[in-house]
């Protein structure tokens, strides 16, 4: 089981769940964070600090974002698991299902 980053994050990054990670298992693309699911050790960290509400646990995702588990896992088809967010910075890529949505509106 993993953590699964939904629409709220898109075109927002705050980036916090970033800093609380322990493991580095969040990955930057181009609009979204993606938790990598091999990566990730379930801590719940990340949950409580994201200030839209866009992380929750794979079985509590709502269903109007359940196909995010699947963007989250499938983003990592190419660079696999590469041990560490930090180190690859942003990555120039989105999932389909995020690169495809019109520019998200946040209250600043």
């Amino acid at each position: 089981m993993t953590y699964v980053i939904a629409q709220p994050c898109v075109d927002l990054k705050d980036k916090a769940c970033i800093e609380e990670c322990p493991v580095d298992c969040i990955y930057e693309g181009k609009r979204s964070l993606y938790i990598q699911p091999d990566e990730c050790v379930d801590c719940g960290a990340c949950e409580p600090v994201c200030p839209v509400e866009a992380i929750y646990y794979e079985d509590d995702t709502p269903e109007q974002w359940a196909d995010y588990y699947k963007a989250n896992v499938e983003f990592f088809d190419e660079i696999g698991s590469p041990g560490g967010a930090a180190k690859m910075g942003v990555i120039d890529y989105d999932h389909p299902l995020i690169a495809a949505l019109p520019p998200q509106e946040h209250d600043e």
